[in-house]
């Protein structure tokens, strides 16, 4: 375990250092393909930096810094490549803290920006909703316990629950500890994804929202940009969705492997495509209704989280169960409520309260 908590120290340390080279030297590079060509060895690093932490660490450790660098950095660093995206300096031009941090979390600072809509149900406050997080993951991670005397499909159900809550839980609590060390004011990193009315407020407004605008800035819109003249202004955007989704899927598909070491099935991946089939379709459809017709959030709510239930059910979670991953990470989680709930106890005996 010591030399395994050493590779993820030095990966880290790698990642850093690379960080402030991009910050010092790249930086001065002019844009475009000069300083994307400095960029491709950075690239590579941290397409393979992951690799090299073992898959019998701790599973949410590995998780968090093949996200955070393989996907999110290197997409931060194709945007900066252009003088695009979250790295690019502002007035005042960002910190060597500001750029790591940026460069290396899933954070976004905070732009004042609040779309509206009366068709989307309200938001409960957070003070509600947080201690209901909290007790549902601490059944959904105690239910393998008894696996052998539920079903399957309810089995498969707290483990969805399980896997949005972890994901919920750490992009949560990435954000105050951010905000606290920087000064700033960051985006919510989600909003509240079980009351989306449908699958385009699901992924484009309301799950995992630094992902998306990563998406949105490196594939959606170059891609809309490029094909318009090729296949029209009206069709451009719908396949470039698609595009969207598919790359979402393949990234996932690698950082599956990269947790677990286990060869691609393409299930997650055909799962993106659904959804990316989906959405096209269903942003298709709204433009032939207008707003003649739609259907109250009561009822298309309900209607968009089964259907995501029932997918992710069917292929994004079945490659975890079978690798172990999901388990891993319930007695990950196990540990972590002992502790907490442990401390208390213990902070008592040592230091009673007279």
């Amino acid at each position: 375990m010591k030399g395994e908590i050493k590779n993820l120290i030095m990966v880290w340390l790698s990642v850093i250092t690379s960080i402030c080279f991009c910050y010092f030297i790249v930086s001065k590079i002019p844009k475009g393909k000069l300083r994307l060509f400095s960029l491709l060895p950075i690239l590579v690093l941290f397409t393979i930096l992951p690799l090299y932490l073992s898959f019998s660490l701790l599973l949410l450790p590995t998780f968090i810094t093949a996200g955070c660098i393989t996907w999110l950095a290197n997409f931060k660093l194709l945007l900066f490549a252009y003088d695009r995206g979250p790295l690019v300096s502002c007035d005042p031009p960002k910190s060597l803290l500001h750029f790591i941090f940026i460069a290396c979390l899933p954070i976004e600072i905070k732009q004042n920006k609040k779309l509206s809509s009366s068709t989307r149900p309200p938001n409960f406050p957070l003070i509600l909703t947080l201690p209901i997080k909290v007790l549902i993951l601490a059944i959904c991670v105690n239910v393998y316990d008894y696996k052998d005397h539920l079903h399957p499909k309810v089995m498969m159900l707290s483990y969805c629950c399980l896997v949005y809550l972890i994901m919920d839980m750490i992009l949560f609590l990435l954000n105050p500890i951010t905000r606290a060390m920087l000064r700033i004011e960051l985006e919510s990193p989600s909003d509240e994804p079980y009351l989306s009315t449908s699958l385009q407020d699901f992924w484009g407004r309301r799950w995992n929202l630094k992902v998306t605008s990563i998406l949105r800035d490196t594939v959606y819109k170059p891609l809309t940009s490029s094909l318009q003249s090729v296949i029209g202004v009206k069709w451009a955007p719908l396949l470039a969705v698609f595009a969207v989704f598919l790359v979402s899927g393949l990234m996932h598909e690698f950082l599956f492997y990269i947790i677990s070491r286990v060869s691609p099935t393409w299930e997650v991946t055909c799962f993106f495509v659904l959804h990316g089939v989906c959405v096209t379709g269903e942003l298709v459809f709204k433009r032939l209704l207008t707003d003649k017709w739609q259907l109250h959030w009561a009822v298309s709510a309900p209607l968009t989280v089964g259907f995501v239930i029932v997918t992710a059910t069917w292929l994004f979670l079945p490659p975890i169960v079978r690798s172990g991953t999901i388990f891993r990470a319930m007695e990950e989680c196990k540990i972590l409520i002992n502790f907490v709930t442990e401390t208390p106890k213990f902070v008592g005996e040592v230091l009673p309260i007279y």
